[in-house]
């Protein structure tokens, strides 16, 4: 019973992960764009809010229910699709980091890409959704 809970949990901190991975490169792309003082200080409040009070927690909070998960079912370590799978957690971990660094870089007021590259950049986790999902469902090999 509790490995479900367990599952359950994980999948709640997943989705918020996400939300926030979606949101927080979107927010970027409005930064970018945004000219006036008072616009681009409360983008600097609002990133920095939802990297540290969401996404962070969320993405902790995932990986350590996830790494619970296959400690609990060593098995799926000898299988191919959760290599599969966690060599894209790993992308997705690094991708969330590297939205940090653009949270500093906005924070210092040092950004130089476009909101163009943002709106790019904003689509990069779907990429790793869709496997990652089909991964843990159909376990494919």
């Amino acid at each position: 019973m509790l490995y479900v809970w367990l599952q359950a949990f994980h999948l709640i901190s997943i989705v918020t992960w996400f939300a926030a991975l979606f949101y927080l490169p979107r927010l970027y792309v409005y930064h970018a764009m945004a000219e006036d003082e008072i616009s681009l200080e409360r983008f600097k409040v609002m990133e920095r809010k939802l990297y540290r009070g969401i996404m962070n927690p969320s993405a902790i909070v995932a990986v350590g229910l996830g790494l619970t998960l296959l400690a609990l079912n060593p098995a799926w370590l000898t299988q191919g699709w959760m290599h599969v799978k966690l060599a894209l957690v790993a992308l997705l971990i690094a991708y969330h980091l590297y939205c940090g660094r653009i949270l500093r870089t906005f924070a210092e007021d040092r950004n130089e890409r476009s909101h163009k590259w943002y709106r790019v950049f904003n689509e990069l986790p779907v990429l790793v959704l869709v496997p990652v999902v089909i991964l843990a469902v159909v376990k494919p090999f």
